[in-house]
């Protein structure tokens, strides 16, 4: 897969170069935001239908205002009142909008690989919003470009993930695009929550998180999935607070210009202190941003006017 191909389910298959074109394709669409006219033709006549299987704010929402930036038509599918509630499969609800002339798929799903289903099956271009603990791509490519935008370089920074790497999509999508970059990424989190065998990544794994923050560039705090607890994959959230919370003593141990990233939602008090989520240090917000724009690149990339004009180049 590449971003010549029609869809983007993840980012282990794309290679550094298609990951250095979305790098490079995303300031222009982040421009707009200054004007007051935040609009752009790109996908003027084309439908984007968000379809999530699951809660979603931040994502869909910003799936939606990109569409909408880039002059698209946009479809928010109500699972709970759609005829999946009846029992209609994946495949069908696609073809479904496919027949509608829907353009593009934006699917968020509990199951890893149900986006995959639907590109096998349907010509609209199909992007992964997440699905299961296998990947969140967009999400690794606007991670990816927020470190981009403020350290000027990808390659040879040191990017430590901190938390539930084993059930993190998020985790295995900056796991494949920072490595693929030039990135060292470290790892750390309680011995539970770390996938066996994942040096095979290339990445480092620390459990000890006042070792970990010391001399990394960029400290990437993922969420802990509170429902994990329930299957007592860690003692407690006191427990879990007291060794791998992110505090304003932990921050001080780590370089005065350190990023302090966070997907979200952030359980604030949990797996990050509200001093440090709104340090200086922090770019969450501008995460949020630049999510928007990363997405418009997206779209524009997967457009098929875009690889007409590619091609014919």
């Amino acid at each position: 897969m590449s971003l010549n191909c029609k869809d983007l389910l993840g980012l282990e298959h794309l290679d550094k170069k298609d990951l250095q074109t979305v790098l490079d394709s995303v300031k222009p669409f982040k421009s707009l935001f200054t004007m007051s006219v935040k609009k752009a033709p790109t996908l003027i006549g084309k439908t984007v239908a968000n379809l999530f299987y699951e809660p979603s704010t931040r994502t869909r929402t910003s799936f939606e205002i990109a569409a909408k930036r880039l002059s698209a038509d946009v479809v928010n599918m109500s699972i709970d009142t759609s005829s999946v509630a009846k029992g209609e499969s994946l495949i069908d609800t696609g073809k479904t909008l496919e027949a509608m002339k829907v353009d593009y798929i934006i699917i968020r799903h509990s199951l890893s690989g149900a986006p995959d289903i639907l590109a096998r099956n349907l010509n609209a271009s199909i992007i992964n919003a997440g699905d299961g603990f296998h990947e969140h791509p967009t999400q690794g490519l606007l991670d990816l470009y927020t470190i981009y935008e403020k350290k000027k370089k990808i390659e040879g920074l040191k990017v430590l993930l901190v938390g539930d790497i084993l059930h993190s999509r998020v985790a295995k999508s900056n796991i494949w695009a920072l490595t693929k970059m030039g990135a060292e990424v470290t790892v750390a989190g309680p011995p539970t929550l770390i996938p066996t065998n994942i040096e095979d990544l290339g990445v480092k794994v620390y459990y000890n998180l006042d070792e970990a923050v010391k001399k990394v560039d960029v400290i990437n705090i993922l969420r802990i999935q509170l429902e994990r607890q329930k299957e007592n994959l860690f003692p407690s959230v006191h427990e879990y607070i007291e060794f791998y919370q992110l505090t304003k003593e932990r921050l001080a141990i780590a370089k005065p210009d350190v990023l302090i990233m966070h997907p979200g939602p952030m359980n604030r008090g949990v797996e990050i202190s509200s001093y440090v989520a709104d340090s200086s240090n922090s770019v969450i917000n501008e995460q949020v941003t630049n999510g928007v724009a990363v997405r418009m690149a997206v779209l524009y990339l997967l457009s098929p006017k875009r690889k007409k004009n590619a091609s014919s180049d």
